[in-house]
């Protein structure tokens, strides 16, 4: 017994002997953390996982980021061809590499590797040359990689690395080189003629040796339909596939998008990342490529090379079309190559919205209250409507409709523009580098940067707040004012509970509602309000922008659902006669619209709403005198706004042709009415455009003239305005332009400089002066002794 108990003790310690050393080179040959230390290129997925774009990486080669999972008819055909007992080898096949060396023995040179597909993935991580010793390497290496990894591991690694010819490296680029599609959807044909291909790949790639590689193909499908794999039917139908041939183009989609998520423009990844999906829909992107470059065409006839859109689903913030710029890589001197949402560029006036909701919040404005349509100067800055008209004055939701200009300055200048450049910045703008006084009041005209990534970014915040609005019981969450999103992020932000939502809100759910529908009023190009006839026509709120010197054209629409930006222009700023937000990016975006599914238009969000006795000529909260008045939804904090301060009680005589006062009429014999009277210069231009307009009636011959004071108004310049008096090309001194407005078309008006009488005026009530530089003072007397004293000053230089 004792000796029995010696052998085996003894034999056991010669097996100790082997495995020691054999444990030790394991231990010895360990695998570094990192297999393979390869560039990748980078690659954009659509939200299905659909190839949007690639970008070949660094060292020249199509390889794909490595990623988990290997179709499952690859995956058969290339165990099949390469490694049959794959499965249940320990990383050696001894069956396999004793029939190498025989063969190689026989032949006196080699033929057979006798490698694994275990072997094959260290090969390829280490990238040494071909020997004895670096075989026995491997040898190890692979006994070793298969104790850290599953044989889906292993798997997925070669799949992801093997060479299959060319600067193809890898299934996922072999695919989309060779077939044009992602290899989940490779047919048995495909799948074997890939599998192939990295035995020998300088031999049999697509596009050289067609013949072999069809030839090895069947033979791999027989012994797929020998061993069961798949069916005879299938077999054959596999075999009358035709074989690749040359390399076809990878999707080209969203190169733009691409750059900018590589170079981080939009701050939505880390920029080690290469396998990025998106929110992108693959199919309405390429539509979406399709419209901007039709239109561009068109537009390049004017001299105008680019064009951007984007679309974005509002309840999530995801993009699903990001279509940076006309992408024509044949003609690099048209910057095709320049990412324009994300630039900051002039956004012409379709930041007026945001001013219209804002005044509305603050109680300063109500949805159809007057604003003054005049010639207007401030600190010497003088803007002009596109159409070099005056209105006098314009319900405000009207102005902003028409995208009028001095009405929208003027709304600033009482708004004041450090308050809304704080709101730009609440809604999360940062492409106002500078401060709020650099900008001054043509920020609302476009005088300073934005880009449509931010602009989108707003408005669909907007809409979320308000589509939120009754859902959150007529509270507010901040959480709903966010930049758009292209990468979904796997980190979701804590929804916060119902007691802890604000009942306030930089815009209030009435103010938001109440500017998108004015916005909705705008007349759409080319249809002159026949849209409105139609119900199938859904009701979408949108802004046009033009830059100054016609430098960008803008368009952006809002609906309950989608955000959809446009833009045009040329990306190195050159300007073109014509190019306008209304005549080039608008019909682009109504086109865009059509792609989408129809919804229906925001609710009512009536907690933040009230029904508002309103004068019917001015807009305003009816006062006393007004004698015709609406009924209005308006905003709540829009109720604190003033009552309507162009309605006045008027005492007329009993034919109601002439106004009288005590001293001339008995108060019983009296009409006393309300008028609706603007001051002089709002009138002047007012009444030019609404014929219904009555000036108020005379004074009766008998009765004393009070003087009310306010028959006429300075439309230029203004009171205390310092002015320029312009010099002539031959160095003399010129003559500024005086204008006045006076009630009474007819009225004669007389002009004083200084006490030094000038001469009158009758109807057209200008004057061309020119004063010596220093203070002066103007002075202007009517027939009936009204009078008007202006003051202002002359600089020299």
């Amino acid at each position: 017994m004792k000796k029995q108990v010696d052998w085996f003790m003894h034999k056991k310690n010669r097996l100790l002997w082997l495995i020691i050393p054999v444990l030790f080179l394991l231990v010895l040959f360990a695998l570094p953390s990192t297999l393979f230390n390869t560039p990748y290129s980078f690659i954009l997925l659509d939200k299905n996982g659909k190839l949007l774009q690639a970008k070949i990486a660094t060292d020249g080669q199509w390889r794909f980021p490595h990623h988990a999972g290997v179709p499952d008819k690859f995956a058969k055909a290339l165990v099949t061809f390469e490694d049959k007992r794959f499965y249940y080898h320990p990383g050696v096949d001894p069956l396999a590499f004793s029939r190498a060396v025989w063969l190689n023995i026989r032949q006196q040179k080699v033929v057979s590797g006798g490698s694994t597909l275990t072997m094959q993935v260290i090969r390829l991580s280490r990238n040494k040359p071909r020997n004895a010793w670096q075989k026995l390497l491997e040898l190890f290496l692979s006994l070793r990689l298969e104790l850290t990894c599953s044989k889906k591991e292993i798997l997925e690694l070669y799949t992801a690395h093997a060479p299959f010819g060319g600067n193809v490296v890898g299934l996922d680029a072999a695919a989309w080189r060779y077939f044009g599609r992602d290899a989940a959807q490779l047919s048995w044909g495909e799948a074997a003629s890939l599998a192939i291909l990295p035995n020998n790949p300088s031999i049999v790639r697509p596009g050289k040796n067609k013949a072999v590689l069809l030839n090895k193909r069947n033979k791999l499908l027989d012994e797929l339909c020998a061993r069961n794999i798949i069916d005879m039917q299938t077999c054959a139908l596999a075999k009358l596939e035709p074989v690749p041939d040359k390399p076809l183009p990878l999707p080209e989609l969203a190169p733009h998008l691409l750059n900018s998520l590589q170079g981080n423009k939009l701050k939505q990844l880390t920029p080690d990342k290469t396998l990025i999906q998106t929110t992108i829909d693959n199919r309405l992107q390429e539509r979406v490529n399709e419209i901007v470059h039709r239109h561009s065409n068109v537009f390049s006839a004017n001299g105008v090379n680019n064009a951007a859109a984007m679309i974005m689903e509002v309840e999530t913030g995801h993009v699903l079309a990001y279509t940076g710029n006309v992408y024509r890589k044949n003609k690099p001197d048209l910057d095709p190559y320049v990412d324009v949402i994300p630039a900051p560029r002039s956004p012409g006036s379709t930041l007026k919205p945001l001013l219209y909701a804002a005044m509305l919040n603050d109680g300063l404005l109500l949805p159809h209250s007057l604003v003054a349509d005049i010639p207007t100067q401030v600190a010497g800055y003088s803007p002009q409507n596109f159409d070099l008209g005056y209105d006098g004055a314009v319900p405000a939701s009207k102005a902003l409709a028409r995208s009028l200009n001095i009405p929208a300055v003027r709304m600033l200048q009482q708004y004041r523009i450090e308050r809304f450049y704080g709101l730009l910045q609440h809604l999360n703008i940062t492409t106002l580098t500078k401060p709020a006084g650099h900008y001054g009041l043509s920020l609302i005209l476009g005088g300073g940067e934005n880009s449509m990534w931010e602009l989108c970014g707003v408005y669909s915040s907007l809409a979320r707040v308000l589509n939120h609005y009754p859902a959150y019981n007529a509270r507010y969450n901040i959480n709903d004012v966010h930049m758009p999103v292209v990468v979904p992020s796997s980190i979701q932000k804590k929804q916060p509970k119902w007691s802890e939502l604000p009942d306030h809100f930089y815009l209030s759910a009435g103010s938001i509602y109440s500017t998108f529908n004015a916005m909705n009023e705008v007349m759409r190009p080319g249809e002159e309000m026949l849209w409105t006839q139609f119900n199938a026509a859904q009701k979408i709120a949108w802004k046009t922008g033009t830059s100054f010197g016609f430098r960008d054209g803008w368009a952006i629409g809002i609906t309950p659902k989608y955000v959809v930006a446009v833009w045009v222009g040329n990306a190195d700023g050159e300007g073109r006669p014509g190019l306008t937000g209304i005549s080039t990016a608008a019909p682009v975006l109504f086109e865009l619209f059509k792609l989408l599914p129809a919804s229906s238009w925001f609710e009512i969000p009536y907690d933040d709403m009230q029904y508002v006795k309103t004068c019917s000529k001015s807009g305003f909260i009816a006062g006393d005198a007004c004698n015709s008045t609406d009924s209005t939804l308006v905003p709540l904090s829009a109720t604190r706004t003033a009552p309507c301060p162009f309605h006045q009680l008027v005492h007329l005589d009993a034919t109601g042709r002439y106004r009288v006062n005590s001293d001339c009429e008995s108060p019983s014999n009296m009409v006393h009415t309300g008028w609706f009277i603007l001051p002089p210069a709002m009138e002047w231009y007012y009444k030019n455009h609404d014929p219904t307009y009555t000036t108020l009636p005379p004074w009766r011959k008998d009765c004393i003239n009070p003087g009310s004071g306010n028959v006429m108004e300075m439309i230029y310049p203004k009171r205390s305005n310092s002015i320029y008096v312009p010099v002539e090309l031959d160095g003399s001194t010129g003559k500024s332009v005086f204008e006045v407005a006076h009630r009474n078309r007819s009225a004669m008006v007389y002009w004083h400089l200084d006490d030094v009488y000038l001469g009158a005026t009758k109807e057209i009530h200008k004057m061309g002066l020119s004063p010596s530089a220093g203070r002066h003072t103007l002075v202007l007397v009517d027939e009936n002794g009204e009078r008007l004293e202006h003051y202002f000053e002359v600089i020299g230089k």
